[in-house]
């Protein structure tokens, strides 16, 4: 994962001599790269399976172009131009100024990378800001994007594919969808097209009464995470393996391998190995006000990070738990800002 040095040194900063370094998520091992397109207004957007998903910013075409990024090796995929999607995207981006309409686009973008059998690369995005999804290959001049529109709560890449969550308007019961690659449609001249979500699992509601935290790959396997109350305050948090679900069986787990979670905008997966402060089997989150652990084990709640950390006058040290955290957060994560707080309740401190 690509590490946030905070002070607003964003990754390829000038005086990181256009370098960034990165996060092994089970070992801790902070690796050091050279990647000088994050320093030539390229900005990451997503991180999928080790590579990096980068749009131009700013663009004084608007047009916003996309590379697919390994980080370590320099090679990179061009892709079409994420302002090919918007004269398809009709009055949903239209009460944004032009100039912005890129950056609305891409805030919360999640990404999947499959191959065919040629070794052919696809790229999937969901785009939860228009409820759409798109594919393109680096050989294509433009996006395509779904015909159909959904609900994508929480969306996350995994093995190729996405997985996001939904609640159907007026039912008792929460979704898990998946969003397969492009398939060839039949019949002579016919082109490749996303095909609708399937539906992976159901969860009555008494199950998870609220699904606020999300999807999280951890250990090779997709868990679904939600809670008994809806502001996270004094909550029960409830883990269930998406495989469980999937077959009907509603047994929440009570241990994560030793792994932590943590929940925000992007859910990872950390080694409790790592984070010294942990003993594992933790989901860390943000209630609004502090940054707690909640230990599926016991059931309890406790503060992840004190308030001379949290609250601390800035610029001064920061816990490897914020600098994790804000790896979660994709805008502050690409921009080297590190989560903080100050006394009168602002969310950010640009360290």
């Amino acid at each position: 994962m690509m590490f946030p040095e905070g002070h607003r040194i964003y990754p390829g900063h000038p005086d990181l001599g256009g370098c960034a370094r990165f996060l092994h998520l089970d070992t801790g091992a902070l690796v050091r790269a050279h990647v000088p397109l994050l320093g030539d207004s390229y900005w990451a957007v997503d991180s999928i399976d080790g590579l990096l998903l980068l749009v131009r910013d700013p663009d004084p075409d608007y047009g916003g172009a996309v590379r697919l990024l390994h980080p370590f090796t320099g090679d990179f995929a061009e892709l079409p131009p994420l302002g090919t999607l918007l004269p398809h995207l009709g009055p949903q981006l239209h009460g944004c100024p032009p100039e912005y309409r890129i950056r609305k686009l891409a805030r919360i973008v999640s990404a999947s990378v499959s191959f065919d059998a040629a070794g052919a690369m696809t790229v999937t995005l969901a785009l939860p800001e228009v409820g759409r999804a798109a594919f393109a290959t680096p050989l294509d001049q433009q996006w395509t994007l779904s015909s159909w529109e959904h609900e994508m709560g929480f969306p996350l890449s995994f093995q190729g594919k996405l997985y996001v969550l939904h609640t159907p308007f007026g039912e008792d019961v929460h979704q898990v969808l998946q969003i397969n690659p492009p398939v060839q449609q039949d019949g002579v001249g016919g082109g490749r097209v996303l095909p609708p979500p399937e539906l992976i699992a159901t969860v009555p509601e008494d199950k998870i009464p609220y699904p606020n935290l999300g999807l999280v790959e951890c250990g090779s396997e997709i868990l679904v995470l939600g809670n008994d109350y809806s502001d996270l305050y004094g909550t029960q948090i409830f883990v269930y393996k998406l495989a469980d679900l999937a077959l009907q069986r509603f047994v929440p787990i009570k241990s994560l391998g030793g792994n932590t979670l943590f929940m925000e905008q992007r859910n990872i997966s950390v080694s409790s190995k790592i984070l010294h402060t942990f003993k594992g089997d933790n989901v860390v989150y943000f209630t609004g006000s502090r940054i707690v652990q909640y230990h599926l084990g016991s059931d309890s709640l406790s503060t992840a990070v004190d308030n001379c950390s949290l609250f601390g006058r800035a610029p001064g040290p920061s816990p490897l738990v914020l600098y994790v955290f804000s790896c979660c957060i994709r805008n502050p994560w690409s921009r080297g800002i590190v989560f903080r707080r100050d006394i009168e309740g602002c969310p950010w401190i640009k360290t």
